[in-house]
């Protein structure tokens, strides 16, 4: 996946089909990127994609 065309309800469908929506938000709202990680990878999702999902969550930090 481009990050110009990244799309996060991609991510999200795949997560709800293992049920782990709930877990990947904690990981992300904790700022646990090993967790999300690992999350992600057993949804399936790429690693290109993988990699995005955790620089957004590091620029989010940089803006609080």
């Amino acid at each position: 996946m481009d990050e110009k065309d990244f799309e996060g309800t991609l991510i999200l469908e795949k997560l709800a089909a293992i049920g782990e929506v709930e877990a990947f938000y904690e990981a992300v709202d904790s700022d646990d990127t090993d967790k999300a990680t690992i999350l992600m990878k057993r949804a399936g999702i790429d690693s290109r994609t993988i990699s995005i999902v955790l620089r957004k969550m590091e620029e989010g930090d940089a803006e609080h």
